[in-house]
């Protein structure tokens, strides 16, 4: 189940509250008693908190990457704070580049942020990566190394457009991140929410291609490990050593 964090419900006017880090913090205490009222019904916690991305586009002047970094990381803290004690293996952070319709040529780039985003203490991460401004950044995860214990749920199918993503190009996407975390610490995910933004029965067969994709990728990747664990020698059949030369 979904909820929203501090840092996005903040942008709602401050008319009570004597300072913007003491109206943060207590969106933060409300929003730990939904928090918690969603994990004690069993379910699985989702943050919704797209404006750790797309604030960027709306500061004027645009700030530096480091000051960026700094002010939103004054949000990522409020949102530890509601967390306390909570189950990170229970909770996802999903974070987004907005999902309006637009050119998106603005939006900060996965690298300079990724960084803020694992300061979140939950035990997965939900991001952009299937439509055509954010694909391309699945190389970060060549230089960033997951923390230990953590999930990432990429977007494989995009709410951006109405074209139906290919099983094959969905099963490619999976496999570029399982290839750099690891295939158990991988869960095909959307881009963002598909509701309400492209036509039912597009987002029904969007879940059903991300679905067969799924399903190829698994497959490929089970192969593989299969041909590994035959080629792989026996713990009691150590490797021979070379004859000596003579």
């Amino acid at each position: 189940m979904t909820a929203v964090a501090p840092g996005s419900a903040y942008r709602i006017p401050n008319t009570y509250y004597k300072s913007d880090e003491e109206f943060l913090y207590a969106w933060a205490e409300a929003l730990r008693e939904e928090y918690q009222a969603i994990l004690d019904a069993g379910l699985v916690l989702q943050l919704d908190d797209p404006a750790v991305a797309d604030n960027w586009d709306m500061v004027n002047p645009e700030p530096s990457v480091d000051a960026y970094k700094k002010f939103t990381m004054v949000r990522v803290e409020a949102l530890n704070h509601a967390l306390r004690g909570l189950p990170q293996d229970r909770i996802r952070f999903h974070m987004c580049w907005g999902s309006w319709h637009g050119p998106h040529t603005t939006d900060i780039a996965m690298r300079d942020i990724v960084e803020v985003m694992l300061a979140v203490n939950a035990g997965a991460y939900s991001f952009e990566a299937g439509n055509v401004r954010h694909e391309h950044e699945w190389r970060v995860w060549q230089e960033v190394k997951l923390p230990d214990g953590k999930l990432i749920l990429p977007g494989v199918v995009s709410h951006a457009t109405n074209v139906v993503e290919h099983p094959e190009l969905v099963a490619d996407r999976i496999l570029r991140f399982a290839n750099l975390v690891g295939p158990e610490r991988v869960i095909a995910s959307t881009d963002c929410g598909l509701g309400g933004r492209i036509h039912p029965d597009i987002a029904w067969a969007k879940l059903e291609a991300l679905a067969q994709g799924a399903a190829l990728a698994s497959r490929q990747l089970w192969r593989r490990r299969h041909h590994e664990v035959q080629h792989r020698p026996y713990p009691d059949q150590p490797r021979r050593k070379p004859p000596a030369p003579r």
